[in-house]
Formats: structure tokens, sequence, C-alpha cells
């Protein structure tokens, strides 16, 4: 199967699966990559609807800001799944983009 031919859903997890161990990526980045650039919600759509137990590293893409854009119990996780992997991230959900980002 060509890259070409699979769903919009099907790019995303291919990109997402694709971001290093230690790096970060935004959800617009990721709809650019995979030919829709305006497309950053529909990222976020497709990242939150994930199987449990998906071993996607989703917790790897944060918003335009640098920010985790999730809150509550949902944030901790993120920020915890981040900070896991040597990112350092504030309390309020805070990435350095500079430091962090990947450049795929």
């Amino acid at each position: 199967m060509t890259f070409e031919d699979d769903s919009f859903q099907q790019r995303i997890y291919h990109i997402v699966a694709a971001i290093p161990f230690g790096h970060v990526t935004t959800y617009g980045e990721i709809a650019q990559l995979a030919g829709s650039p305006r497309a950053a919600r529909q990222v976020g759509g497709i990242l939150k609807r994930l199987p449990a137990g998906s071993k996607l590293p989703w917790y790897r893409v944060i918003n335009r800001k640098g920010e985790i854009s999730l809150v509550g119990d949902d944030l901790g996780r993120q920020r915890s799944a981040l900070m896991s992997e040597g990112i350092d991230v504030s309390p309020e959900g805070k990435i350095d983009l500079k430091r962090y980002r990947w450049q795929p």
C-alpha cells in the first residue's frame, strides 16, 4: 500500500509512530505532514479516539504554543509520559519547543 492510498487517519498513525523518543511535535505539524495543513483539530480528534491500550505515542503531540492541551488527569498522564522520556514539562504543561521539537 502506498502512502497516497492510506486514509488520513492511517497517515496520522504513521506520523505519530515516527516521533522519536524524547521529542514532541504539534497537531498542526502532523496535519501538514499528512497533507492536510488545516486539519490540526482533526488530528486531535483521531488521537483522542485511540483504542485503549494503544502503543502509539500520542502523548508526544502538543499544541502550537508548546503546551499540553488536555486538562485534569489527562494532563497529568501526558505530562508524566513526557517526563519519563526526559522532556521538561512545567506543572502547567508547557514544553520548550525549541529544545524538544521533532524535525522530520
